[in-house]
């Protein structure tokens, strides 16, 4: 009995410490659950606090940006160029849980109330309403095998299968019937596409232009049952200047070109921004674009947009004052336009189609006038066009060719030329060479044009005034290491031609003059097709060619003592105006920027500049006739190139006389420097005489006369400079432009 009562006594002591062991179990088991709980609480609040912060935010608080006003463009003297036009416009948002079904509701009840142009529906859009039309029986044409073979291809993936499917149907899709629908429903057609071209929550117009007060109305009238749709303001791109350099935008409807998309997008741009597209507004698009206003939406977990709270009011693009000055450049325009009609109408001009004259600052690089003009072509024919009203040549802007259009500048590189042959130890300044005909064997003599048979002592001054070829010639002979032998073979170092290119490189000639504006040509180096007689030929400038700008930036270099200095258009970048009298803050001054430095000595340019002082003034000067009473004391040189032509109807070559002309003014203390560019002026049958130089002095006349004028009128110094109105009073619409 005893030993009974002890084995139970045992057997329950074993089961309390049983149950004891488990509870401490459990415990334990309960402490590690929760300090695991802990420890992923805390790794959550504090290591994956802000990632999932932010995946919320992007899930609840959906930021939108909104279009804000293009910065204006203002000509040097605060003339506006092209300026902003407020207009009514019709959005569309679709939310992030709006159906197809649900936005072709609001699209047939759109188009009830406004006029929708329908000229931008493509084929796939025609193909997309008949599908929706015809959901229920898309299959009706659809041949049957072809079908069953893409259905039993067992190559094929199902999303391979669904994307052949969805091309089989929509080839199947008879002509007549996309052909056949009311123009009702292609407004229907046309509104949908804008409907859905954006993202979720981006506002999209729908009608920008020509929005009439009846529509504007209708449409307000009714926001309450078109959900997502509003009306507000947009704004249109109007120039009040012809210039071809300020560049264009793209329009609402055509959005970022599909070539720049990802770059725009990465910037936070929208598809159906405008950009800019050409020059100017290309050029500077950050900066006149503007910081877009952030609206944020704040959604349930539907998707469904409860609230709608600013983030960043935004700022209007900045203001770009640019230092062409339109006074002058819309002077120095009529003239060019007079002048090129004028020669057009005299013999051996068939090929004449151009002209070309740009001024800047020597000392900053900033662009005053940048003048080109063209005669227009009808594109079927290729003849020049007329005016069916007039019977006149009709005359283009083409000062974009000024730097995107290059051609033989003849003897107005020359000074390049000598500086060359200074710096690489071929001439000293002071030698003296013989003018004469240079006879090279087999070939016809090479001379200069006031000298056909004689011999005429010159030093290098005198080279310049009296722009001969031969002292160019025999300059190059000795740079090649050769010395001139009459009726003897040439076999010139071909290094000769790297020097020469090189020294013309550092006063802009034959290289990017680095003008802020995009399309830029360097001009055409022969160098593939260098043979040793050549090198005479580009040492007086008709071999390689040059942009018109390139020559007003050479002749810069001299005028300044050396710098070759960066053309530009851009003055100041200032803030937005407050009050629409007064220009915006003053918040960037462009600076000048100097590119490099000649390596002649300051002598060896100051000859140079002397020589062409002589060209103006001096008894041999070839622009004497035109220059002789040139009071404000300039110098330059003259320049004609013997070239071809291209005739685009005979489809032939023609040999013809390219003009120009380089000077800067006043000579102790240079304002300004310019080129003038005349390509194919005449036929060389009935050449006669350099026009580009009178022309070039009636340029020159008309600017000094308008400074003149303007120191006489009185000045107001501000921080603020007043905006005035545009000279011209014809505005051209984007619309018109696009």
């Amino acid at each position: 009995m005893k030993k009974a009562k002890q084995q139970t006594r045992s057997s329950k002591s074993k089961q309390r410490a049983h149950l004891i062991f488990r509870m401490n179990i459990l415990f334990f088991t309960i402490f590690l659950l929760f300090t695991a709980l802990i420890f992923r609480l805390g790794y959550l609040q504090i290591v994956k606090g802000e990632d999932y912060s932010r995946i919320l935010a992007r899930t609840e608080e959906v930021p939108v940006n909104t279009s804000v006003p293009r910065g204006r463009i203002f000509d040097s003297q605060g003339r506006i160029l092209v300026d902003n036009q407020a207009e009514r416009a019709i959005t569309y948002t679709k939310m992030q849980t709006t159906t197809g079904d649900e936005m072709w509701g609001i699209a047939e009840q759109l188009a009830q109330l406004i006029e929708k142009e329908t000229s931008q529906i493509t084929k796939s859009d025609l193909q997309d309403y008949w599908l929706r039309k015809n959901k229920d029986d898309m299959y009706r044409n659809v041949d049957k095998d072809e079908q069953d073979a893409i259905e039993q291809d067992e190559t094929l993936t199902n999303p391979e299968k669904s994307r052949q499917m969805n091309r089989l149907i929509r080839d199947s899709i008879p002509e007549a019937e996309l052909e056949s629908f009311t123009e009702q429903e292609l407004e229907n057609i046309a509104i949908y596409r804008d409907m859905v071209s954006g993202y979720a929550l981006s506002p999209q117009i729908i009608k920008g232009e020509n929005v009439t007060v009846e529509e504007f109305a209708r449409v307000s009238e009714r926001l309450n049952e078109l959900t997502g749709v509003n009306t507000t303001t947009d704004w249109r791109r109007v120039r009040n200047s012809n210039l071809a350099i300020l560049g264009t935008t793209t329009l609402p409807k055509e959005g970022i070109p599909r070539s720049d998309l990802n770059h725009y997008l990465a910037r936070d741009y929208s598809r159906n921004d405008r950009v800019g597209r050409s020059y100017v507004e290309q050029q500077y698009e950050e900066i006149l674009q503007g910081q877009k206003s952030v609206v944020k939406n704040i959604t349930d977990g539907k998707g469904r947009v409860i609230d709608t709270q600013t983030v960043y009011e935004g700022d209007p693009g900045k203001d770009l004052v640019l230092s062409i000055d339109t006074e002058v450049q819309a002077k120095l325009e009529e003239i060019v336009t007079q002048r090129l009609l004028e020669m057009k109408r005299n013999s051996g001009t068939r090929h004449l189609d151009r002209m070309f004259f740009t001024m800047m600052d020597p000392n900053t690089g900033e662009v005053i006038a940048m003048v080109g003009k063209i005669l227009r072509r009808d594109p079927v024919t290729s003849e020049f066009a007329r005016d069916p009203q007039t019977g006149g040549y009709i005359v283009d802007d083409y000062a974009f060719g000024t730097f995107t259009t290059a051609y033989e500048a003849g003897s107005t590189i020359k000074a390049g030329t000598l500086l060359t042959g200074y710096r690489e130890g071929a001439i000293r300044p002071g030698d003296v060479k013989v003018d004469e005909p240079i006879l090279i064997a087999q070939d016809r003599p090479k001379t200069s044009v006031f000298n056909r048979t004689g011999r005429i002592s010159m030093n290098d001054i005198t080279a310049i005034e009296r722009s001969s070829n031969v002292y160019m010639f025999k300059t190059a002979f000795t740079l090649a290491d050769e010395v001139y032998r009459p009726r003897q073979s040439i076999n010139f170092n071909f290094d000769a031609f790297t020097k020469m290119r090189n020294g013309y490189a550092q006063l802009g000639l034959g290289v990017p003059t680095g003008i802020d504006l995009p399309g830029e040509v360097s001009g055409f180096s022969n160098s593939d097709n260098d043979e040793a007689g050549k090198l005479l030929d580009l040492s007086i400038g008709q071999y390689d060619t040059y942009t018109p700008l390139q020559l007003t930036q050479y002749i810069a270099t001299l005028a300044n003592g050396g710098k070759r200095i960066q053309p530009r258009v851009l003055k100041e970048i200032r803030q937005a105006s407050e009050n629409g009298v007064e220009m915006g803050v003053l918040e960037r001054e462009i600076q000048p920027t100097v590119l490099n430095i000649l390596e002649n000595t300051p002598s060896e340019i100051e000859r140079m500049r002397s020589a062409m002082r002589r060209v103006y003034s001096g008894s041999a000067g070839t622009a004497r006739g035109s220059f002789a009473d040139f009071k404000y004391d300039g110098a330059g040189k003259t320049g004609t190139a013997e070239t071809f032509a291209y005739d685009p109807v005979q489809r032939t070559q023609f040999p013809t006389v390219t003009l120009s002309h380089v000077g800067f003014a006043p000579y102790d203390n240079p304002v300004v420097a310019y080129s003038t560019m005349i390509p194919w002026a005449s036929t060389r049958d009935v050449y006669e005489t350099n026009t580009s130089t009178p022309l070039t002095r009636e340029l020159v006349d008309a600017y000094f006369e308008i400074m003149e004028r303007r120191a006489g009128e009185e000045k107001v110094d501000s921080l603020y400079p007043q905006i005035i109105p545009s000279i011209s009073e014809d505005a051209f619409d984007e619309e018109d432009e696009s």
